[in-house]
């Protein structure tokens, strides 16, 4: 039977680590997280169960030597033992809140490098390196509704999934006419109850306006915890109708 290859990025806590913790459960999957620390009880999980998880420390505000690390890492593998392989862009960082005037130019830097930089060096060297693969390819992009909808006090993260939606869009139109072309979406995943949902709850309301709409989601219930989620994004990276739409909602029908 062929194995299925997944790599998810921010793996190590939140989102990244509920989706890796899924997907070592499902027989025949083999996982590659990378984060900038290693997460050991993501690690026992999966030598209990006889998975292969592989982690890598990695920093992706530098992304650069990291996509040319996972281009390295996938020519190592035979394609012919995989039925599927596929890359998860779930890192990202809220940066420093406020107006863009008062954020520090290097936290702008920072968060642009690692919300959408990373992800478009790291789909491009997954794209390249199994461009000739039989089996199928699939990207999942984790966007936000914040890169479809503006919000004061958060312009960097905006931006950044908002660049991670149209770039979607465009390397779906361009794998429409690949042999084996890859399936593509960014996916906005909800409101889910991580780390960074506390920051914007704990961040000052006079650099981010909106901060009381979101103690407001957590006092009524509205968050959705990692484990859902993850299950959620999961079941739709598996449908038969993923990449049929570039831009989508876990919670569209």
């Amino acid at each position: 039977m062929k194995n299925h290859l997944t790599i998810v990025t921010g793996s190590s806590r939140g989102l990244g680590a509920a989706l890796v913790a899924q997907l070592i459960s499902q027989p025949g999957h083999s996982v590659l997280g990378i984060a900038r620390q290693q997460n050991a009880k993501l690690q026992a999980q999966a030598e209990a169960a006889g998975a292969t998880l592989t982690q890598w420390p990695a920093d992706l505000g530098e992304p650069g030597p990291v996509a040319q690390n996972l281009s390295a890492w996938l020519v190592t593998f035979d394609p012919s033992t995989l039925a599927s392989v596929t890359l998860i862009n779930n890192a990202g960082m809220t940066g420093s809140l406020g107006n863009l005037d008062a954020v520090p130019m290097a936290d702008i830097s920072q968060a642009l490098r690692v919300g959408l930089e990373a992800a478009m060096l790291l789909t491009a060297a997954f794209l390249h390196a199994t461009r000739d693969w039989p089996g199928q390819r699939r990207v999942l992009n984790i966007s936000s509704g914040l890169g479809r909808h503006a919000m004061a006090g958060s312009a960097v993260y905006c931006a950044a999934k908002a660049g991670m939606d149209h770039f979607s869009r465009a390397v779906a139109l361009e794998q429409a006419a690949a042999p084996n072309p890859a399936l593509i979406s960014a996916m906005a995943p909800g409101v889910i109850d991580t780390d960074m949902q506390a920051s914007l709850r704990a961040s000052d309301p006079v650099k981010f306006p909106a901060r009381e709409r979101f103690v407001a989601m957590q006092t009524s219930g509205a968050l959705v915890s990692p484990a859902a989620c993850a299950q959620a994004l999961l079941a739709r990276l598996n449908r038969a109708d993923f990449g049929q739409a570039a831009i989508t909602d876990v919670r569209d029908d």
